[in-house]
């Protein structure tokens, strides 16, 4: 009787946190694609972008949070006691919106989670949760704000869970996670939102060649991720470095962006790129275009600009994918379907989420492709993560308890 009355109290929280989160969702998704729209038809306002970074810096001094941790505070707050500020909601929405309209390179996902995750905590205080159920709403406020604004409430459900501790999940968090990513998902896409998805017209016949090329791309983007991870690690360091004062950081790196989109003579690596994302599935691509995004968002995240490092990895896997399918002769769309499920898993650290994410994403037909992909990539991305307060609690390679920050 005791465990029903507790799941009744999970099922009416999870609806409430999915209606909550979903709403605030879809108005984020509006947002982010009216600001796109207007850069896109204003291409002059990449030149603003360092005038954007001031702005951004000064809101979140004048509110306190001079030494934003982004994702790394809401993960902490479900492995820790970390509390984060009902003012970290509306401050990562602003920022975002503002990097899209000035042409940084940021995605949306990880803003997202960092809304998802302050508004269910901030519910659990004020409701007087305990410390464990604190952590579960986080949880399923992270499910509810991934899955409202990219679609996919079944990857959704599972990353909340699986992204904090890697070799564990929290199963308690389940029926709460399941229900508010559903509840999110489901009000967002009658408020209007698209989610994303991939069309899949061909898919390869499942062979030992084919197995190989897809096991050799993996292996590829796998170590691609790697990049990507330490690129942002080491350019965040750099930055700090040589420009201690946040404004001077910011400012230099507006210019530096701004005068790189000018260079590449358009907007192709700015913003989130889900245009170029969708084109890699049906046309080629730049060969170099997967390392002009890892040093276009290395430049905007790095230094403070606000969104997210998903939607970018998910731009280079499938503009990696699609060149690869250009050179081997393999089918374009799966290789770029390959490319991205690789680059999410290897930033991540979340195989069961990435998978499910295929099958959001690209449908089932792919199945023993993706399936591949994503052990291949947990594997051989090894300790790596865009997330520096992830931990690893179970090796990757043995059934060892590690518990090790990942790098």
């Amino acid at each position: 009787m005791v465990n029903l009355i507790y799941l009744g109290k999970w099922i009416l929280t999870a609806e409430c946190i999915g209606l909550i989160i979903g709403a605030v969702g879809a108005a984020f998704y509006h947002v982010l694609h009216f600001v796109t729209e207007t850069r896109v038809s204003h291409p002059w306002l990449v030149l603003l972008l360092p005038a954007g970074g001031l702005l951004i810096v000064w809101v979140y001094q004048l509110c306190g949070e001079v030494n934003d941790r982004g994702t790394n505070q809401v993960i902490s707050a479900i492995t820790g006691n970390d509390r984060v500020r009902p003012v970290k909601a509306p401050l990562i929405f602003f920022a975002t919106a503002v990097t899209h309209l000035f042409g940084g390179s940021a995605g949306r996902e990880s803003a997202a989670l960092q809304i998802g995750g302050c508004i269910g905590q901030n519910m659990g205080y004020l409701f007087h949760f305990h410390e464990g159920d604190r952590k579960i709403i986080t949880m399923c406020g992270m499910s509810a704000a991934f899955a409202a604004l990219f679609g996919t409430p079944l990857s959704a459900a599972f990353l909340a869970m699986e992204i904090s501790s890697i070799g564990v999940l929290y199963y308690a968090a389940l029926v709460p996670c399941a229900l508010s990513a559903l509840t999110a998902n489901a009000l967002a896409v009658r408020l209007g939102t698209q989610p994303d998805a991939f069309q899949m017209y061909i898919t390869p016949d499942f062979t030992v060649p084919h197995a190989v090329l897809c096991g050799v791309l993996t292996i590829l983007c796998a170590l691609i991720s790697i990049l990507f991870c330490v690129s942002l690690h080491k350019g965040g360091e750099l930055y700090k470095r040589f420009f201690p004062n946040p404004y001077v950081r910011i400012a230099v790196a507006g210019c530096l962006v701004a005068f790189l989109t000018m260079l590449s003579g358009g907007m192709m690596f700015n913003g989130a790129g889900m245009d170029i994302i969708e084109r890699s599935f049906r046309g080629s691509v730049p060969a170099w275009a997967f390392l002009a995004k890892i040093l276009f968002t290395t430049l905007t995240m790095s230094a403070g600009y606000k969104g997210g490092e998903i939607v970018p990895s998910l731009f280079i896997g499938a503009t990696f994918g699609c060149t690869f399918a250009t050179t081997f002769g393999f089918d374009q769309p799966m290789c770029a379907a390959i490319g991205m499920a690789a680059l999410f898993c290897g930033i991540t650290n979340c195989p069961i989420a990435s998978l499910l994410l295929c099958f959001e994403m690209f449908g089932y037909s792919g199945m023993p492709y993706y399936l591949i992909t994503i052990a291949l990539s947990y594997a051989f991305s090894g300790y790596y993560s865009v997330y520096a307060s992830q931990k690893i609690v179970y090796s990757k390679f043995r059934n060892t308890y590690i518990n090790r920050q990942t790098k």
